[in-house]
């Protein structure tokens, strides 16, 4: 009798164990969740060693649709955790639209920038438009402006070799950020300080006529920096993009930044605007993704192979490791972008 209880008391603990570990494991499992996401971030979530870090960690995996920042706003949200767009501008238009969402953070910050062919760069140069401090070139926006909304031939700043007038190649502001966010600092530029409903009678119709001038627009800032590097000087002399853009294609491809970097350039607008990549959860399993990108290991990684700034104040470390030259340690000169009311105006005029 003695021995069947024991044997009993054995078979129930080894039931007990396998119930435990069948319900550990279950809680353990990975959960996906779902989400908008703008190109320019696409590199990040799939990197290898940040999948498998937050499968790790957080018991998480992240699918995603690609979208422009403004686009995923106005988009069918049914069967979304998140939406992942670059600006704060996307989380105020949200907000207008839906209320507050479940929880916000910004996660990654990286300020516009003008990519240049070497030829280009050396032409703003000698005209005053741009000028090199401490090895870094910034460029004078608003003699740049005048040259785009006056139609100056590329002949008049010293480039007889290219077509047509000044133009930077921008993505469509009424799509995508890095777009929304140059048309902001544009609409900046051209009132002398951050624009607001009382300046936008005055700049809304120049802004239109720059606009026009610019000519064609990519939708989405990753196709655009990708023509930006086949295309050539006589396609996209200069395109507007982010900062994080080329240091990520110097990590990921390093022969063939080996092949164009003599003749590529990085120009920091003055002033500037930073594009803060803000992670909107939409429900309460989209709050897990906020929690695996602040991770400091994730944040790192963010940093060292996709060039987006995550430390305090947008300071860099170790900027010589992506082996691209004028990068700035520290990104001071910057303006706020106009509020969201303003912005909505701007792309209203702009469609």
């Amino acid at each position: 009798m003695k021995a069947k209880l024991t044997g009993l008391g054995i078979l129930l603990l080894v039931i007990l164990l396998a119930v435990g570990y069948t319900l550990l494991g279950r809680s353990r499992e990975t959960a996906e969740i779902s989400g908008y996401v703008g190109g320019e971030k696409i590199g990040l979530l799939e990197d290898e060693e940040v999948q498998n870090l937050i499968r790790k960690k957080y018991h998480l995996a992240i699918d995603y649709s690609r979208a422009g920042s403004i686009e995923m706003v106005t988009a069918d949200h049914t069967g979304m955790d998140f939406l992942f767009p670059s600006s704060q501008t996307a989380l105020e238009l949200y907000e207008a639209q839906y209320g507050n969402p479940v929880k916000s953070e910004i996660v990654l910050n990286t300020p516009i920038v003008l990519y240049a062919r070497a030829a280009v760069a050396d032409a703003l140069l000698e005209e005053g438009i741009a000028w090199e401090e401490d090895s870094v070139c910034y460029v004078d926006m608003q003699k740049l402006a005048a040259c785009i909304e006056e139609g100056t031939p590329w002949s008049e700043i010293g480039l007889p070799e290219l077509y047509g007038n000044v133009t930077v190649s921008t993505t469509d502001p009424t799509k995508s950020n890095s777009g929304n966010m140059f048309a902001g600092l544009l609409a900046n530029t051209l009132c002398g300080g951050t624009a607001d409903e009382s300046s936008l009678t005055e700049i809304l119709p120049r802004l239109q006529t720059i606009f026009r001038n610019l000519g064609y627009m990519e939708s989405s800032s990753s196709d655009l920096f990708d023509q930006f590097l086949k295309t050539g000087i006589g396609a996209k002399p200069i395109a507007a993009g982010y900062e994080n853009q080329i240091l990520e294609f110097a990590v990921e491809d390093p022969d063939t930044w080996e092949q164009v970097k003599e003749d590529i350039r990085i120009l920091y607008p003055n002033p500037t605007v930073w594009s803060s990549h803000v992670f909107i959860a939409l429900d309460e399993a989209g709050t897990a993704g906020i929690d695996a990108l602040m991770d400091e290991e994730i944040q790192k990684l963010a940093w060292n192979r996709h060039g987006f700034r995550t430390g305090i104040n947008g300071s860099a470390s170790g900027t010589e490791q992506f082996g691209v030259e004028g990068v700035a340690e520290q990104v001071t000169r910057v303006m706020n972008m106009p509020d969201a009311d303003t912005m909505e105006r701007i792309i209203e005029a702009l469609q």
